[in-house]
């Protein structure tokens, strides 16, 4: 995401995410309930969306409507199949 106008909060909310994810790991080895730790996991999902439809929204605005029309095509195509893994 070199160069994209969203870059830098992408990867601001990514680097908390990961701090989410590793505060997580220790609720999990200091015996937390189970309860509250899916509810951390659900909040780490729900960032992990968010940050999805920035990426999303901002390769639609940045690469797909600002190339050239005979890339169109191409550049839709490899966009469908990423979104066929999306949400696995």
């Amino acid at each position: 995401m070199q160069d994209h106008p969203q870059s830098a909060d992408v990867i601001r909310r990514l680097a908390r995410i990961e701090g989410h994810v590793k505060g997580i790991k220790q609720m999990a080895q200091g015996g937390k309930p189970c309860s509250d730790i899916l509810l951390q996991i659900a909040a780490v999902q729900a960032a992990l969306r968010k940050v999805g439809q920035i990426v999303l929204e901002d390769h639609l605005d940045h690469c797909v409507l600002g190339a050239p029309p005979e890339d169109t095509g191409k550049l839709l195509a490899e966009l469908k199949e990423a979104l066929s893994h999306y949400g696995r």
